[in-house]
């Protein structure tokens, strides 16, 4: 399926809007239960692109969104900042097709050219699908939290995967470029 991946635009709110409702109703990638309207997710989407960091679109040939990656902080603390969270949704269409191993492709690229050392993945229900994808892209598993969120009335686990961006840990960290400018210390 061709796609054309380019970074998210104001006009796509109410797609993102869309394909995230529906996976929070139908899925187990996020664990919120009632999904959050337009206007909160203009100021999720606005947290995250205001700090920098990636947010990418995929686009079918007929124009509409397909899905979308983006890159967020993995914890708040300043240490914390050479670490981000991927996060992909796709709408139901174009699951299963390649988009979101392009999108995270992508985005690896993204946060790797920005400075960034390690990418995590918290994948919620530990879906088959998701580990699958981000093993292909050289993410390892680094944890399961068992019996962390109760949705569509059942346990789910959480499993966690990481991987290096550029040089990792090999190399100090510079405090003066981007990543290390993020926070203050």
């Amino acid at each position: 399926m061709p796609v054309l991946l380019r970074d998210i635009l104001a006009s796509d709110l109410d797609r993102i809007t869309a394909i995230y409702r529906e996976s929070v109703l139908n899925g187990v990638a996020s664990y919120e239960i009632a999904p959050p309207d337009s206007v909160e997710m203009a100021a999720r989407l606005s947290a995250i692109t205001d700090k920098g960091y990636p947010f990418i679109a995929a686009i079918g040939e007929d124009g509409r969104l397909l899905g979308y990656a983006y890159a967020s902080a993995f914890r708040t603390r300043p240490a914390y900042r050479w670490m981000v969270e991927d996060s992909i949704y796709l709408a139901p269409e174009a699951r299963g097709k390649g988009i979101g191993k392009r999108l995270l492709s992508a985005l690896i690229d993204r946060c790797t050219t920005l400075g960034f050392r390690q990418m995590v993945a918290v994948i919620g229900g530990a879906h088959p699908a998701s580990i699958a994808l981000h093993a292909a892209l050289g993410f390892y598993e680094i944890g399961r939290m068992t019996g962390s969120g109760f949705k569509h009335g059942g346990w789910l686990d959480t499993m966690l995967m990481q991987r290096q961006l550029g040089d990792g840990n090999t190399t100090d960290a510079d405090l003066l470029q981007y990543p290390g400018t993020l926070f203050k210390d």
